[in-house]
């Protein structure tokens, strides 16, 4: 894609079913796609099958996309980098950057970060995490109901990139959007990461729900009290509040919740099937977010006397082994309030 006589160059960190999904989606918009990962046996698998049977299976990757093993060659060759990290791997590749700095330009860089986690030992976002270690870069996010093997199948879905630079947000908005991904922009980054981050925990609340049984009159009560503690958090945390109503607070949370693709949904319907939650992990695939951040969201709101129940039981089911039916008569006996 050519812009002002000179063709975008983007590089993905990450190959997991999100970046592979977005690589995909760059380069048949015809950008020059550098697509890292941090195992190069499985980029070489990648790049010969042309098709990411881990993480994104039956979805071809265009001949377009290139791979590269080497991370400060994958980063100094693009000045888009978009960082499809999970969050418990987040810090240590940003370090690694950081490590190899005098080998990396970083001048004229924007950093994006698509990752929908919050650290579990400092409480941060991810963009918090590349201001300490790459002060001074330019940053943003993308966020939103955006679950990878639709957005690889050209089904329609919306997002929002967020940037306190809106000439950036718009930049990216231009980069991104498609006849069937539609972009939003917006300058609160903070509420963009928080709704992506947060709505995992509700979502597993969800899927507990469907596996013990329950009907759409309970996931409804879990969708609608799940936002509104949420939003008291991100509040606390100095994100706007019109944020959570919107496509990357609503949005993702009625998609994750609702979809049986969703990884946290899927975990959570486990468990409220019976299985153990270690069982669980040991036999996904994809990172589950939604488990970490439940216990930095927890400890937040703990930290500035945010009332969560919900939360505070998925706390206490995947922390505490409180059994689900145990966690939902805990928050049906509350005591009554006013909405």
């Amino acid at each position: 894609m050519v812009s002002n006589g000179v063709k975008e160059k983007i590089t993905i960190l990450g190959d997991g079913a999100w970046g592979t999904t977005l690589a995909i989606l760059l380069s048949e918009k015809g950008y020059d796609v550098l697509l890292w990962g941090n195992f190069p046996d499985y980029l070489n698998s990648l790049e010969r099958k042309r098709e990411n049977v881990k993480f994104l299976p039956k979805i071809k990757i265009s001949p377009e996309v290139k791979f590269e093993k080497n991370i400060q060659k994958a980063v100094n060759s693009s000045n888009i980098i978009i960082l499809a990290i999970p969050s418990k791997y987040f810090r240590q590749v940003v370090k690694k950057l950081k490590k190899d700095g005098e080998k990396i330009s970083f001048s004229g860089k924007i950093f994006i970060s698509v990752a929908k986690g919050i650290e579990r030992k400092t409480f941060k976002r991810m963009s918090e995490i590349i201001k300490e270690e790459l002060p001074g870069v330019c940053q943003a996010v993308l966020s939103g109901p955006t679950i990878a093997p639709e957005v690889a199948r050209k089904l329609p879905a919306v997002a929002v990139i967020a940037s306190s630079n809106i000439n950036i947000a718009k930049k990216l908005q231009r980069i991104f959007s498609t006849d069937f991904f539609r972009i939003y922009t917006s300058s609160d980054m903070v509420g963009v990461e928080l709704g992506g981050a947060l709505k995992n925990i509700i979502a597993i609340a969800a899927g507990i729900s469907d596996g013990l049984g329950f009907g759409a009159n309970a996931k409804a009560a879990i969708l609608s009290r799940g936002i509104v503690e949420i939003q008291r958090l991100g509040k606390k945390l100095g994100a706007e509040k019109r944020t959570f109503w919107g496509i990357s607070g609503l949005g993702d949370l009625s998609t994750t919740c609702i979809s049986q693709e969703s990884r946290n949904r899927t975990l959570g319907e486990r468990i409220g099937k019976g299985e153990k939650l270690k069982d669980i992990l040991n036999s996904m695939v994809n990172v589950a977010e939604g488990v970490t951040t439940t216990e930095a969201a927890y400890r937040l709101s703990k930290i500035y006397s945010v009332d969560m129940p919900i939360t505070k039981e998925i706390y206490l089911i995947l922390y505490k082994n409180k059994s689900p039916q145990k966690a939902i008569q805990s928050l049906m006996q509350r005591k009554r309030k006013r909405e």
